[in-house]
C-alpha cells in the first residue's frame, strides 16, 4: 500500500495533506480537536472579465522593433511598457473557498493517543485516526468525482460517542452564513464579480443533528457523513441551488456507496502505471517527514522514489479532470486570497510543464481540461493578435487566467513582451495525437494549430542576414549584459522563440499530412527553413541569444534555449551530437553557478540528463528535488523570499519530477522507444507497468543489476519503430491489439503470455 503518513496533525498549511476531484479540493490538517479542511473550487477567482489591451501598441510597434535591431534596448523597453504593457497590468488572481472547520466537544481536555494521519495513494483518502480511552476514532475524506462532492466520514468505535460541530468561513468576500435546513448549513460571497457559495449537509448519520445559527452540530453518534459542494456564477446562474441540489443528491448514498464510486473511478486511471525498485521496506515504517529526511543523507531509499512518482500521478488525477480548468501555478490547491504570481497559468514553462507527465504515465484523459482552455486562449488570442499586433490568427504572452485572457502581464520586461505563449501551449496537440493516435482530436484541435502558425506569417520579420525572426522578444526571464556593461532584456530570436517556432511548423505539417490539409503548409515549411539555427558559443555551450552575451545570472532558473533537448527532440545524442554535447555544456555551466534552485527549475533538469541518458545526474537531480524543494506532505515548493515561511507550493516540480523518472525507463521520439536509456545506477532492480510510448502503446519492463530482463509491449495501433535497448537495436512492426515479448538482447520471445 502506497501511503503517505504521519505521527502528528499538520500545523502549516505545507504540511496538511490533499484531495481534489479535479474541480473541489481541500487540504486536511488533520487535528482531532480542532480539525481544519482547506476548501477549494476551481473557479472561484478574483473579479471579472475585463479588456486589458493596451491601444498604443499597434501604432508603436514599428518603432520597438527598429529600436531593438538598432541595438537601442533600453529606449525599446521603456517605450514597451507604456504602450505595449497591459491596462490595467494584472490579470485576475484564484482564490481560497474557505474553511471547514471541525470542534470535537469531548475531546478538549485529553491528548489523544495512537494518532496517525495518511493519505492512502491507491484510494485518494486522507484518513485521520486516533484512540481515547477504549474508543477508536476514525476520519476519512476523499474527493468524489463520480458524485461531484467532498465526503468526510467519522467514526467512533468503543464507548463514547462521536460529539462535535461544524461551520463555514472565508476570511474576505463573506456575505452570508446560514442554516439552509435543520441538516445542512452554507456560505456564500462575491469576489467582485464572481459569486461563489458552498454547502454542507449530514448524510447518513445514526446520531442526532441540529443546526443552530451557522453551525451544524451532531451528537451520539457512531458515525457520521459530512458532503460537501460548492459553486460559482463562472458557471451556474444559480450557483446555491447547484450546489444544494448536488449534495442532497449524494446524501442519499450510503457512505460505502459514495466511497466505492470514489474508488472505482480513481482507481480506473491510478492503477493503470506499476512502478516498483528493490527497497529495503523498514524504510515503510518511518513517518513520511522522516522518511524524507533521511533521504537527505544517502539517498538510498528506493521506494521513496517511486512513492515520489506515484503522488505526482495522483496530483494529476485529483487536480485536472474533464470538464474542469486546467491545473494553476498550484495545481487545484491554494489557501490564498492573492496568492504570489496570483497562482494563474504562467505559460513560458510552468503549466506546460504541469501536463508534461499525462500520455507517458498514462493519464491521457486529464489533459481534456487543457486543451479545452487552449480552444478559449485561441479565441482571447485572436483579438490580442489583431489589436496589439495586426496580425492574423491568435497569439498569447506569458500568462493567462480563468478568462483566457492572453494580453501581456506585470510589468516585467524579462518576461511580459513575450509573444510565444500559444505557440508554447499548442506543442502539447501533436504530443498528445502521437501518444494515443485519436484522429478526432486531432481535427478538433487542428484550427489551433494553424492559427498559431498564421499569426507568425505575419509577425516574423528579416533581419539584416535574411532570417526570420521574432522582435520584439525576451528569453523568459533572462537578462542579459552587452560588451559596454549595460544590461537588456528585450532582443530579436532568442533560441527558445526559434525552437518552438521549428516545433510549431513541423506539428503543423505533420498534422496536415495527417487530415489530407493543405492550405498554408508550404508556407510554414519555408518559414522554418529561414529560421536562424542554434549557434554554439566560445565556451561550447548552446547560444541563448543571437549574440554571445553574458548572462547576469549564470545560475538562471530559466533554461530555455535547451527546450529543443527538452520537451521536443531536436537535440539528441544520435542525430545531433554536437549540439547535444554543447548542450551538456550549458548544464554543467548552469549548475555551477547554483541553477536549479527551484523546484520546476530542478526537475527540468533531471528531464535534461535523461534525454542526454546520464541516469546517474538525473538521480543526482532527484534526489536535490526532494531533498531541498519538497514540502514534509511531498508537495513541491518555490523559495520565496518574505511569503510566510519564505517559500510557495508549486505542482511544477512534483509533474516534472513524475515525468523525469519514466524517462529514465522510457523514451520515445524521432521513430525510436529507448528502453532505460537513463537508468541510474541507484536503481539497479525494478520493474514498471503501464508507461505509454509515442505510437500509442504500453510498454512493461522488468530489469536487474542494471539490465533489461523482459519488456512487454501492448499497441493499441499499429506500430513500425526502432526499439533500443544499450547495444541491442531492432526494426519491429507491431500490430494493434496483440501482446510482444522481448528479452534483454531485443529478441521477441515467441508462445509466452
Amino acid at each position: 500500500m502506497k501511503q503517505i503518513w504521519y505521527k502528528q496533525p499538520a500545523i502549516y498549511w505545507e504540511e496538511a495533506l490533499p484531495v481534489g476531484n479535479g474541480r473541489l479540493g481541500a487540504m486536511v490538517y488533520g487535528d482531532p480537536r480542532e480539525e481544519s479542511i482547506q476548501l477549494n473550487e476551481e473557479t472561484v477567482w478574483s473579479g471579472e472579465k475585463i479588456d486589458r489591451c493596451n491601444p498604443a501598441s499597434r501604432e508603436h510597434l514599428e518603432e520597438i522593433r527598429s529600436l531593438v535591431f538598432a541595438g537601442k534596448v533600453r529606449e525599446a523597453e521603456q517605450l514597451a511598457l507604456y504602450a505595449m504593457a497591459g491596462t490595467p497590468q494584472s490579470q485576475r488572481a484564484y482564490q481560497t473557498l474557505g474553511t471547514l472547520h471541525i470542534s470535537h466537544h469531548d475531546l478538549k481536555e485529553e491528548e489523544p493517543d495512537a494518532y496517525q494521519r495518511k493519505l492512502l495513494l491507491e484510494d485518494a483518502v486522507a484518513v485521520t485516526q486516533w484512540r481515547r480511552k477504549e474508543t477508536f476514532y476514525q476520519q476519512k475524506v476523499f474527493a468524489s468525482f463520480p458524485d461531484d462532492v467532498l465526503v468526510i466520514h467519522l467514526s467512533a468505535v468503543g464507548e463514547e460517542k462521536l460529539s462535535f460541530s461544524c461551520y463555514l468561513d472565508r476570511e474576505k468576500n463573506f456575505d452570508h452564513s446560514f442554516a439552509a435546513d435543520e441538516k445542512t448549513i452554507t456560505f456564500d460571497g462575491d469576489t467582485g464579480g464572481m459569486q461563489y457559495c458552498g454547502v454542507l449537509s449530514v448524510g447518513a448519520c445514526d446520531g442526532c443533528v441540529e443546526t443552530i445559527g451557522e453551525s451544524l452540530i451532531i451528537t451520539q453518534a457512531t458515525e457520521a457523513t459530512l458532503i460537501f459542494s460548492a459553486a460559482t456564477s463562472f458557471r451556474q446562474k444559480d450557483p446555491f441551488t447547484f450546489a444544494l441540489q448536488t449534495v442532497r443528491k449524494a446524501c442519499e448514498k450510503e457512505n460505502d456507496e459514495l466511497l466505492e464510486n470514489h474508488r472505482a473511478d480513481y482507481r480506473r486511471l491510478y492503477d493503470r502505471v506499476t512502478l516498483e525498485f528493490d527497497s529495503d521496506p523498514k524504510w515503510e515504517e518511518l513517518p513520511t517527514d522522516q522518511r524524507i529526511a533521511a533521504f537527505l543523507e544517502d539517498g538510498s531509499d528506493r521506494g521513496l522514489v517511486s512513492l515520489y512518482f506515484q503522488f505526482g500521478r495522483y496530483l494529476m488525477i485529483s487536480g485536472s479532470r474533464p470538464g474542469g480548468l486546467p491545473l494553476t501555478l498550484m495545481g487545484l490547491w491554494n489557501e490564498d486570497f492573492a496568492p504570489p504570481w496570483e497562482s494563474k497559468y504562467t505559460i513560458n514553462i510552468n503549466t506546460e510543464m504541469n501536463y508534461w507527465p499525462v500520455e507517458i504515465c498514462n493519464l491521457s484523459e486529464c489533459s481534456e481540461p487543457y486543451f479545452t482552455m487552449l480552444q478559449r486562449v485561441m479565441e482571447s488570442g485572436r483579438h490580442t493578435a489583431r489589436r496589439m499586433y495586426g496580425c492574423g490568427g491568435f497569439m498569447a504572452h506569458h500568462n493567462i487566467d480563468i478568462y483566457a485572457d492572453t494580453e501581456p502581464q506585470d510589468r516585467y520586461i524579462p518576461a511580459t513582451f513575450w509573444v510565444m505563449g500559444g505557440a508554447m501551449l499548442a506543442q502539447q496537440i501533436w504530443e498528445h495525437y502521437q501518444f494515443t493516435k485519436d484522429l478526432e482530436f486531432l481535427e478538433k484541435n487542428y484550427q489551433v494549430l494553424y492559427e498559431a502558425v498564421l499569426f507568425f506569417k505575419d509577425f516574423l520579420v528579416e533581419d539584416e542576414k535574411g532570417q526570420l525572426v521574432t522582435c520584439p522578444s525576451v528569453s523568459p526571464e533572462n537578462t542579459y549584459r552587452k560588451k559596454d556593461g549595460s544590461t537588456g532584456c528585450m532582443c530579436a530570436a532568442p533560441t527558445m522563440d526559434n525552437e518552438l517556432l521549428h516545433q510549431l511548423f513541423s506539428d503543423f505539417a505533420a498534422a496536415s499530412r495527417e487530415l489530407g490539409k493543405t492550405e498554408l503548409v508550404a508556407e510554414a515549411l519555408e518559414m522554418d527553413k529561414k529560421l536562424p539555427p542554434f549557434q554554439i558559443g566560445s565556451r561550447g555551450q548552446i547560444m541563448e541569444w543571437q549574440e554571445e552575451y553574458e548572462e547576469t545570472e549564470p545560475g538562471h532558473r530559466h533554461i530555455s534555449h535547451l527546450y529543443g533537448l527538452f520537451p521536443c527532440a531536436q537535440i539528441t545524442l544520435e542525430n545531433t551530437p554536437k549540439l547535444a554535447a554543447a548542450a551538456r555544456i550549458t548544464l554543467e555551466n548552469r549548475i555551477s553557478h547554483g541553477g536549479g534552485y527551484t523546484g520546476w527549475s530542478r526537475a527540468w533538469l533531471i528531464l535534461f540528463w535523461t534525454r542526454l541518458q546520464e541516469g546517474d545526474k538525473a538521480y543526482e537531480n532527484l534526489r536535490k528535488l526532494i531533498d531541498k524543494s519538497t514540502f514534509p506532505n511531498m508537495m513541491d515548493y518555490h523559495p520565496l523570499d518574505n511569503y510566510k515561511r519564505g517559500k510557495i507550493f508549486q505542482i511544477d516540480g512534483n509533474l516534472g519530477g513524475t515525468t523525469g523518472i519514466a524517462e529514465m525507463l522510457v523514451q520515445s521520439h524521432n521513430g525510436q522507444i529507448l528502453l532505460l536509456p537513463a537508468l541510474p545506477e541507484q536503481l539497479p532492480d525494478g520493474y514498471v507497468k503501464g508507461l505509454r510510448v509515442r505510437g500509442n502503446a504500453a510498454v512493461d519492463i522488468t530489469w536487474k543489476n542494471g539490465k533489461m530482463q523482459e519488456t512487454v509491449f501492448l499497441p493499441d495501433s499499429d506500430l513500425t519503430t526502432r526499439l533500443c535497448c544499450g547495444a541491442y537495436q531492432r526494426q519491429v512492426k507491431l500490430q494493434a491489439g496483440k501482446q510482444y515479448r522481448f528479452d534483454e538482447t531485443l529478441t521477441e520471445i515467441k508462445g509466452k503470455c
